[in-house]
């Protein structure tokens, strides 16, 4: 072989092993890691039917995590993209810093999230509390929404031990008999209930002091940057699985493959989740963009609830500095989009 061609072949060579050293470089570009909670949304189904590596031709892995703590911990990191979380862990990592940008709301709470007593507890209304051990995912939604009921009912949070109880950890210590109550969300709020009293729901306490709460997704900013037309077809998916459950309720039964799905993912027992999903409002994309919720900028919706609640959460001491302007964390150009 003469020089000349020695060359060539090396060239080709170097070029191949290049092109080995890039392909997977390539191909991890089109991943991402999606954080989720135990929440019983319709979009669980769109997970089980892989709707979204269709839609997009990503491949996509989901980490299930313990609490909205756990997930922005992870956005912070970088461990994952996109994540599922209630507005209060949203409003205390934008806060400190967290690059991330809301871009769809999952659900209204309404009365999805509940403060329920223990029967054997002694306490039939919020003012009863005092001096009980309640069972709370510190910086959730419900840690949220239970020192805004408790104040509103006259009782200081200082004279209540809130003990710091991811979901689980909450059902096994109220089997247990360690906690008098609990705030806490499905699939574990249909279990206490068996055993507890409701004394009041996130809707009741909106209702009563303008205070409303949401659970949404957020993506990491350089992501979205990245992957604009990954996020445009992601957003579709989610619309698409709330409208399928949205037009026909009914149709969700506990043994639809829909229930199913939503069972298997959020860890609920299938006969519950239509109950559940009923607590819930699921919003369209028409009304996510809209000044009601993602839309407005700094008037929208979810930017005043998070500078509200960011600063709730100062006052107690969860959030250290607070932002002149929350919508920085608030992207509403994808609900636009699939609103079209």
């Amino acid at each position: 072989m003469s020089q000349k061609n020695r060359r060539f072949l090396s060239l080709l060579l170097i070029a191949s092993a290049l092109g080995a050293v890039a392909l997977p470089a390539q191909a991890q570009s089109r991943e991402v890691v999606i954080g989720y909670q135990d929440m019983v949304l319709p979009w669980r189904y769109a997970q089980e039917t892989q709707a979204v590596e269709k839609a997009t031709g990503y491949k996509i892995s989901y980490r299930k995590l313990a609490s909205g703590a756990e997930v922005t911990r992870a956005l912070a990191s970088g461990a994952i993209q996109i994540g599922e979380a209630g507005s209060s862990p949203f409003a205390a990592a934008l806060s400190q810093g967290v690059p991330i940008q809301i871009f769809w709301v999952a659900d209204n709470i309404h009365n999805a999230e509940a403060l329920v007593a223990r029967n054997g507890s002694n306490a039939r209304a919020l003012a009863d509390l005092k001096g009980k051990k309640i069972g709370i995912p510190y910086v959730s939604t419900s840690h949220f929404h239970a020192l805004v009921a408790l104040q509103a009912a006259g009782v200081n949070p200082k004279d209540v031990k809130i003990l710091n109880l991811r979901p689980p950890e909450i059902l096994a210590a109220w089997e247990r008999g360690d906690i008098d109550a609990a705030f806490v969300w499905d699939p574990v709020l249909a279990r206490i209930k068996q055993s507890g009293q409701v004394l009041t729901t996130s809707g009741e306490i909106a209702a009563k002091t303008g205070k409303a709460t949401f659970d949404a997704l957020a993506v990491r900013t350089d992501f979205a940057k990245a992957h604009d037309d990954f996020l445009a077809k992601f957003v579709k998916v989610l619309a698409e699985a709330d409208h399928r459950y949205t037009s026909k309720p009914a149709a969700w039964t506990p043994e639809s493959a829909e229930v199913k799905a939503v069972a298997k993912w959020s860890g609920a027992e299938a006969a519950s989740v239509p109950d559940s999903l009923k607590l819930y409002a699921f919003i369209p994309p028409a009304e996510q963009a809209s000044s009601q919720w993602l839309g407005g900028g700094k008037d929208s919706v979810v930017a005043k609830s998070l500078a509200a609640t960011a600063q709730f959460l100062q006052t107690q001491g969860s959030v250290q500095q607070l932002l002149p302007d929350y919508s920085v964390g608030v992207n509403d150009s994808w609900v636009r989009r699939a609103a079209q």
